[in-house]
């Protein structure tokens, strides 16, 4: 039988085994009966612990707990931090990065230097943000135009000391190399501070370049894809040298570039793209239009064309513009219009070379321009395609142009020799009709004047009697209008007279009598005769 330990007034004491089966009591339990009854528990009364002699106390509120408030502290701030990163990501960019000019301060390696890439990614508003263009121009045989080049680096409106100048001269005949060393000197030296560029670097470096810079040769079809493959070459060992990680964007510009906005870098860059090319256009003398597209490099991938490349050999280039690729692609340089929006974008698949704004981490992506045939193409056109393919916006703008160095053909310049002897020719001649002109007016003198004289003598009805020097003149000049009119009567009558006596003769002869013919000095008299009548009447007249 069970024995139960109980109370006085019947409550049961602490039981802890009932039917054999062990149930603990609860700590709170425990703690409720020596609270209540003031008694000790019957089962663990020989616990010592100094617990059992406090007096029970509620639990305190999670909340009010130190540990609780930091842990809700420590979320908070976490919290305020994520918030702060997602609206604004460059304070905190900022305060845990460092720029190379702080890590030079903070470090004691003088030769360390940090870039952070992700500041160097190009925006539509670089100059606001002060980001670093690397212009690259190669060089050859290009000292005929290095002054006008000059000139438009002079008159760029992008901040000069954000750019940074790389030229590569190579294969050159001419003192490209040591005009284009004058003329940075120069530019540097310069006493307005604002027309001072950054860094430059001038590289040499051949290439075995055989193709001659005459316009025939040049853009010949024969040494197209040889001649664009080391094009290549010399563009990617140029990029290469010059690249640094701080440069933003890279503007690829040649030298014989005649007439371009001076706004053009920030013209293509508040498009935001990763490639953008302008419309290339030349002048032309008006014999020949006026002016003609230039650059036919950039342009929209066709069917045609693709049908093409699969029948040529992998080695193969096609290149635009001559009748042995009809590739039927829409060119950027056609669609221009001079009156059309600047701003009008148009996706490209191949671009031109004369200039093309690029973002820089086009370059460090892996892109550059291939000196190969990649995909049937090569250089800048073998560059859109890369690009393209790589995932990079590539556009044109066809309202926006840039004008090229007109450079004559062969059969520009034979016509312009038949020209110029044309020229020579007709200018010869002037010359003669001018000469012979000026000694018929020496050798006649004109009596247009004599004309309008007697004319108002006439009109006038006479002389002024007031002046005596007036009527001296009119007297002689009537005297001499008599004269002449005399000596043309005594001619007249002359030759009536010879006349008659002929006819006299005439007579004579048919008739058969001899009559004395009237000799010279009867006909004198009777001309003479004539003569003196005519001045009796003449003298009458003026008496009347």
């Amino acid at each position: 039988m069970n024995r139960h330990h109980a109370f006085t007034n019947g409550y049961a004491a602490n039981k802890k085994h009932d039917d054999e089966v062990y149930r603990p009591y609860s700590d709170r339990a425990d703690l409720e009966n020596k609270y209540i009854w003031g008694m000790n528990d019957l089962v663990e009364d020989e616990k010592t612990e100094a617990a059992f002699g406090r007096r029970f106390e509620p639990r305190r509120k999670a909340l009010n707990s130190r540990s609780r408030l930091i842990r809700l502290g420590l979320i908070a701030l976490g919290t305020i931090a994520c918030i702060i990163y997602i609206i604004f990501p460059s304070i905190l960019r900022g305060s845990f990065s460092s720029n190379p000019a702080s890590s030079l301060e903070q470090s004691d390696i003088e030769t360390l230097r940090y870039y952070d890439l992700e500041d160097a990614q190009g925006s539509s508003v670089g100059w606001h943000r002060e980001e670093r263009v690397l212009l690259c121009t190669p060089l050859r045989d290009a000292a005929p135009h290095l002054p006008m080049f000059f000139a438009h680096l002079r008159n760029f409106t992008y901040p000069h000391r954000l750019i940074d100048l790389a030229f590569l001269v190579s294969d050159s005949k001419d003192n490209t190399e040591e005009l284009l060393s004058q003329m940075l000197e120069a530019q540097q030296a310069d006493p307005d501070p604002l027309q001072h560029y950054g860094e430059i670097s001038v590289i040499h470096k051949d290439f075995g370049q055989a193709v001659s810079q005459d316009f025939e040769s040049r853009h010949g079809f024969a040494a197209q894809a040889g001649r664009r493959k080391l094009m290549a070459q010399a563009r990617n060992w140029l990029l290469s040298a010059a690249l640094r990680p701080y440069h933003s964007w890279v503007y690829w510009r040649d030298a014989d570039v005649e007439t371009c906005p001076f706004t053009i870098i920030e013209d293509l860059m508040r498009h935001d793209k990763d490639i953008t090319v302008p419309n290339i256009w030349r002048p032309l003398p008006d014999w020949l239009g006026g002016e003609q597209p230039y650059d036919l490099n950039s342009w929209q991938e066709s069917e045609t064309a693709i049908a093409l490349a699969d029948t040529l050999d992998e080695d193969a280039v096609i290149v635009e513009g001559y009748a042995e690729y009809a590739t039927w692609r829409p060119h950027l340089a056609y669609l221009r219009d001079p009156y059309g929006d600047p701003d009008v974008e148009m996706e490209l698949d191949g671009v031109g070379g004369v200039s093309i704004l690029a973002k820089a981490r086009v370059f460090r992506a892996g892109v550059h321009f291939p000196a190969f045939s990649f995909e049937r193409h090569a250089e800048t056109e073998g560059f859109g395609k890369m690009a393209r393919r790589m995932g990079f916006s590539v556009i044109g703008l066809p309202h926006y142009t840039v004008w090229h160095l007109y450079e004559p053909s062969v059969d520009d310049i034979r016509h312009m020799e038949e020209m110029e002897a044309e020229k020579r020719e007709r200018e010869k001649q002037e010359k003669e009709n001018a000469l012979v002109a000026k000694k018929i007016q020496d050798e006649f003198q004109p009596v247009d004047s004599q004309w309008e004289a007697d004319k108002q003598a006439i009109a006038g009805g006479g002389v002024d009697k007031s002046n005596p020097k007036a009527e001296v003149k009119e007297d002689m000049r009537k005297k001499e209008s008599v004269r002449k009119v005399n000596t043309h009567k005594e001619d007249t009558d002359g030759k009536a007279a010879g006349k008659e006596v002929e006819d006299r003769k005439g007579a004579d002869v048919k008739d058969q009598k001899p009559a004395a013919a009237p000799g010279r000095g009867e006909g004198r008299r009777l001309a003479s005769g004539d003569t003196k009548r005519t001045h009796a009447q003449e003298q009458e007249d003026d008496d009347e």
